[in-house]
């Protein structure tokens, strides 16, 4: 069996991706040692919730990065000074990320059975992914996305081509639906493949199993998706795209009073960290009415410009009016991103993945808000010191402060 992590040298940016060989397992498992040892592996603590299981339905793909010193003009030929071949899919970077943390994780999704797929496959089990769900096509193609990441700018660019044949309710049996929820202590959606994801999401509710869906940009299917959801992740785009609001803050004020289900909603914005507005349930009437955008600028003035690590200032209880919109009773939060020095940053592929799987992990572990979102911008910064979704993913003991 062949393994999907590699780096290759820029003296082989002429290689085609399908036919190029890559690093037996043993080499992987190897690689996995040394990251083990450069994060502090260490004997776990008490306080980490090692019997909580995440079951994540959606994406999984191979991804072919190539690191470039500047994004190409058209018509350009280019070489690469890295290529990395790795696993990544939305669904599996979560769930690789929580299986690291200490979870365990249990993926539904749908490969196909060629040398991709088995690679998936491979890594998935490495990284101790329960992948007894996984559904595999004999005949098709898994799905693959090339990435092109640019040295200058820091930024990445994604191709994806989707798997074929895709994922359908009846490749889920009804047993395999019953066991892959057995037991679970939260579910989550990366949004695709939304006609099985709503049968797994409607069977969750059922059992109620708390549900969290990341909402990286409107997709066919998603609103009946988040009518399930008890928590929401959305990309910097989202909530504007789906609310029409002016104002990220009055988006998230829309979220709450469409999806009244919802405890909170988290907006991920890259360097500038994240927002969050946590709905309160319990409110004293008397509570302060505030404009949520005028709120969100005095919260702006508390930021420590010169702090590094990542630190989260929470508002009190108010009634958060959206001008236009309405009001919802509840929290808002400013988390601020991890300060990285330009030398470490290699890739951000996949942070938001890795964000996710950090926020349902503080879930699963009953974090504050306070803890939740500066633990959650650790991990997705230690991700970003590595190049692809997965190679910078920490293993649970980094972060043992936190977790104790």
């Amino acid at each position: 069996m062949t393994n999907l992590c590699t780096t290759l040298s820029s003296s082989c940016s002429n290689t085609s991706p399908f036919i190029f060989s890559v690093q037996p397992l043993k080499l992987y498992n190897a690689t996995r040692k040394k990251h083990r040892s450069r994060n502090f592996m260490l004997k776990m603590c008490s306080s980490i919730p090692q019997n909580a299981t995440v079951v994540g339905c959606g994406s999984l793909s191979v991804d072919f990065l190539a690191t470039v010193a500047a994004y190409p003009k058209p018509d350009d030929k280019i070489r690469t000074t890295t290529l990395k071949v790795q696993g990544g899919g939305n669904a599996g970077n979560a769930l690789t990320c929580l299986a690291r943390l200490g979870l365990n994780t249990r993926i539904i999704s749908k490969i196909a059975d060629d040398s991709q797929g088995r690679g998936i496959l491979d890594e998935l089990r490495a990284d101790g992914v329960d992948t007894s769900f996984l559904v595999v096509s004999e005949e098709g193609t898994s799905p693959f996305t090339y990435i092109i990441v640019d040295n200058e700018t820091k930024t990445r660019t994604c191709i994806h081509t989707p798997g074929y044949p895709p994922m359908i309710p009846q490749d889920l049996s009804e047993s395999s639906l019953v066991s892959a929820l057995d037991g679970a202590s939260i579910a989550y959606f990366d949004g695709r493949l939304y006609e099985t994801a709503l049968v797994v999401a409607h069977e969750a509710a059922r059992k109620n199993i708390p549900i969290l869906i990341d909402a990286e940009r409107p997709r066919e299917g998603l609103d009946d998706l988040l009518k399930l959801a008890d928590y929401v992740v959305c990309s910097a785009k989202f909530p504007k795209a789906w609310t029409e609001a002016s104002t990220v803050p009055q988006a998230l004020v829309s979220i709450l009073l469409r999806l009244p289900n919802v405890k909170f909603v988290t907006v991920t914005l890259g360097k500038d960290g994240c927002l969050m507005l946590e709905r309160s349930v319990n409110a004293s009437p008397s509570v302060e009415d505030v404009d949520v955008d005028n709120l969100l600028k005095s919260l702006e003035l508390r930021k420590d410009k010169s702090a590094s690590i990542p630190t989260c200032i929470s508002s009190s209880v108010a009634k958060l009016k959206a001008e236009g919109i309405g009001t919802v009773t509840g929290k808002l939060y400013i988390g601020t991103a991890e300060s990285i020095p330009p030398s470490e940053l290699i890739d951000t592929t996949g942070a938001g993945d890795a964000f996710i799987g950090a926020v349902i992990y503080a879930i699963c572990s009953k974090f504050s808000p306070e803890k939740m979102l500066p633990f959650a911008a650790n991990v997705a910064g230690a991700k970003c010191r590595d190049l692809g979704a997965r190679s910078g993913l920490p293993y649970g003991a980094r972060f043992a402060s936190f977790i104790r």
